[in-house]
């Protein structure tokens, strides 16, 4: 049986997983007992291994991410309640890049985990069990500009986009902008 203190200090060592995937630091059992103020024991007690770790900060991210695209969608759609007009493209390109990228200073980190996801089944697990949902979402965005683009090519646009600045040293949000409006004006 696991106590209240006990999911408290799992609570943590995902917490500071989860911050150190999103700013790119290496991931350890030492990192992430360091960052979570805990011993590095218990790490290991409460995760079989790194694996593990990584699961439960992609599970974490995941959600935020679900979190932040359904926020982002609610926003664009009661914007539009009673409006018969579309969103402006502008709103709708804005709304899918808030809807799908994570914080600035975020994104090399949140990229560098998504690709990490290709060796870890559990890894790739935690994304792929939140990826309809993230999918609804951003459908619902491009509902209220009235775009005929499904939401897996809009998301895998902007993933494109972004692994392209990310590589070539330019901004990924600038990138993602400009290919996301030369698709919806396809």
């Amino acid at each position: 049986m696991v106590t209240a203190k006990g999911e408290r200090r799992r609570a943590a060592l995902v917490a500071a997983a989860t911050e150190l995937v999103l700013a790119g630091a290496p991931v350890s059992h030492r990192a992430v007992a360091e960052a979570a103020g805990s011993s590095l024991s218990a790490t290991t007690y409460y995760f079989a291994d790194l694996d593990a770790i990584l699961a439960a900060a992609g599970a974490r991210i995941a959600a935020g991410w679900v979190e932040r695209a359904e926020r982002v969608a609610d926003g664009v759609v009661a914007e539009r309640d009673g409006d018969a007009r579309p969103a402006r493209e502008g709103h709708v390109v804005e709304a899918l890049l808030d809807a799908i990228l994570p914080a600035d200073g975020e994104i090399a980190g949140h990229y560098a985990h998504l690709v990490a996801a290709a060796s870890m089944p559990a890894l790739a697990r935690a994304y792929a069990e939140h990826r309809p949902a993230i999918d609804a979402a951003v459908t619902r965005i491009l509902g209220a500009g009235a775009v005929s683009l499904d939401a897996d090519v809009a998301v895998a646009v902007v993933d494109g986009a972004v692994i392209s600045a990310l590589s070539e040293g330019s901004d990924p949000r600038t990138r993602a902008r400009e290919l996301v409006r030369r698709e919806l004006r396809r």
